[in-house]
């Protein structure tokens, strides 16, 4: 695998190429994901749940996401760095760009992820005038689970599929490089990722997408409870973690993951 960038993730997109995506933490993780092919590694603030044992993302401090980004980014040579801006991490367009800068320049992250649609609109544009890359991500917020009312699939009435596909189409014009797609049905997620020259990386979200996401220790087996339907066990079908990266990178990029059963409609 050759150095990943914004540039190669787009010419992937333009070609019908998949790629991948996968949460991790800490060193030892990343250097065997990168080694596997898994073109951008995701410093998640769902860290929060699978590393800290909290109930949600919302205790996540910044410099807990700097500090797991920069394990991440100190052993990585190709695959591209994406980091989460925490909870309250960006109740303002200048505190959006000084915490992505710490993330950048402390963390080594290459971009930022920041939920949020049509209000976060200005906040991406003046991360992306001062050359900040970001990822806006729609669907599922785990940061407003409160306001949300739970982990819940968004986007299933027409009124809210449009508002989904208009953020986004809005999103790409305001200056985001990719786009995250969390628990929404397949149908929307197509016709975002159809809608859009960015990248679209799915979570839940369908085969569609030109890309794919999941939480490491999710795809290995290691839920805390019962797994989420967009789910699946590498690990059971393989002898090794090695062999489990390698085999989502093989179902992603054949589009064999996710299937029906991982989908919502």
């Amino acid at each position: 695998m050759n150095k990943i960038t914004l540039s190669t993730l787009k010419k992937l997109k333009s070609s019908g190429e998949k790629f991948t995506c996968l949460t991790a933490y800490d060193a030892s993780f990343a250097i065997a994901q990168e080694n596997a092919g898994i073109e951008v590694i995701l410093v998640g603030d769902s860290l929060g749940m699978v590393v800290k044992g909290q109930a949600c993302t919302l205790s996540v401090s910044m410099d807990e996401m700097v500090y797991h980004t920069a394990n991440v980014s100190r052993v990585c040579q190709k695959s591209l760095i994406m980091s989460d801006l925490p909870f309250a991490s960006d109740i303002t367009k200048e505190q959006a760009y000084s915490n992505s800068a710490r993330l950048i320049s402390e963390g080594g992250a290459h971009m930022v992820k920041i939920e949020g649609g049509a209000a976060m609109l200005e906040t991406v544009s003046f991360l992306a005038q001062r050359g900040v890359a970001v990822c806006s991500h729609l669907g599922l917020l785990p940061q407003s689970v409160y306001k949300m009312g739970g982990y819940r699939i968004q986007g299933r009435t027409p009124e809210e599929a449009e508002i989904i596909l208009n953020d986004a189409i809005a999103l790409e014009k305001a200056g985001a490089d990719i786009l995250l797609l969390e628990c929404v049905p397949a149908e929307l997620a197509a016709r975002i990722t159809s809608s859009v020259s960015i990248p679209v990386i799915g979570i839940g979200a369908g085969v569609d997408c030109d890309a794919q996401v999941l939480v490491c220790y999710d795809m290995l087996g290691l839920t805390n409870g019962e797994p989420a339907r967009f789910v699946k066990n590498f690990l059971a079908e393989t002898d090794s973690i090695q062999d489990a990266f390698k085999a989502y990178v093989e179902q992603v990029k054949n589009s064999q993951f996710p299937n029906l059963r991982h989908t919502f409609n």
